[in-house]
């Protein structure tokens, strides 16, 4: 077994390094997603997307190896993404981050206690080979 302290510390490593790994990404797409719902609001931005829906509509009736659809929003997907499914992309990240990545710190914790205990258990057998040496010595000698 691991001597107290050190399993402490890595536990508490572990624990860290989940909880940022679970924490962090969620709290980068909120940030991010502040800045670009600001963006993306602006008149200039929904201008640009109406640009490019009637670009879209003027190349519809022409024939080529692609045929385009006129989107059907009258927004920016990218507007809709982050303002009505941003809250369930970082649900889904953190139930799913948190279980692999839980399951994933039990199992280095797990591997750290096991290889922790067969150190002593191979020092003892180590020492049940020099006391049999030592007897066979004895034999040796006597018989």
């Amino acid at each position: 077994m691991p001597a107290p302290a050190s399993r402490r510390i890595l536990v508490a490593t572990v624990l860290t390094v989940w909880l940022a790994a679970v924490i962090a990404p969620p709290c980068g797409l909120y940030a991010w997603r502040d800045t670009r719902l600001a963006v993306l609001s602006t008149p200039e931005a929904r201008r640009q997307w109406e640009n490019f829906r009637e670009d879209v509509r003027r190349q519809t009736g022409r024939s080529g190896p692609v045929q385009r659809k006129v989107p059907r929003s009258t927004e920016p997907p990218e507007l809709v993404w982050l303002r009505d499914y941003a809250p369930l992309a970082a649900t889904a990240w953190v139930v799913l981050a948190g279980v692999l990545g839980g399951v994933l710190a039990v199992f280095v914790l797990g591997v750290a206690g096991s290889a922790a205990e067969e150190q002593p258990a191979r020092d003892r057998d180590h020492e049940k080979q020099h006391d049999g040496d030592g007897e066979h010595a004895d034999e040796r000698r006597h018989g």
